[in-house]
């Protein structure tokens, strides 16, 4: 008797075959576009001592401009996140890299301080935009198993062979 009751609750235990397909395509198009979107945010701070030194900023200044995009993809990431889990917004995910990719181009020709301001919030915005609607498209495209939707992601941007691209964990919600 004790052995059928442990059969019944390791059957009730097993995972049940939903019929679902890990898409491959979509996983390995969603992790290249998180590692550029990723790349264009770590590219960041190695432009500040060229900007502080071609628009004589002072450190207070450039501070700010690290404020202004890490604040904004920071605090606007959740937010969109909720938004997004309550009402799925595909087109989000072009959306956000088109606005990250206004904030570069803003930044390329910023003739002002406060022109830099408003590229590096564009870029966090964008990062904002992009990741929560990135995150739910993966954990789909995973085809139930969860953590398939991390390792394209973790193969591109945590791999040595590939040097200078940092390693970021994959977020809880899509593992």
């Amino acid at each position: 008797m004790a052995s059928e009751t442990n059969l019944t609750a390791i059957g009730a235990a097993a995972p049940t075959d939903t019929g679902e397909k890990t898409v491959f395509k979509i996983l390995l198009t969603i992790s290249f576009c998180h590692l550029l979107n990723d790349t264009i945010q770590s590219l960041m701070p190695p432009i500040y001592p060229l900007l502080q030194r071609t628009f004589h900023f002072n450190y207070w200044q450039v501070g700010r401009i690290a404020l202004a995009s890490q604040m904004t993809a920071s605090i606007l990431q959740p937010l969109v996140g909720l938004y997004t889990d309550r009402r799925p917004k595909p087109y989000s995910l072009a959306v956000g890299m088109g606005i990250t990719m206004i904030g570069l181009l803003a930044f390329a020709m910023a003739p002002s301080y406060g022109t830099i301001l408003a590229a590096a919030a564009l870029v966090g915005i964008g990062s904002a935009v992009f990741h929560p609607e990135s995150s739910r498209i993966a954990r789909m495209a995973s085809g139930g198993q969860h953590g398939m939707a991390c390792w394209p992601t973790r193969l591109l941007q945590g791999n040595p062979a590939l040097p200078g691209f940092r390693s970021w964990p994959c977020s809880l919600s899509s593992c």
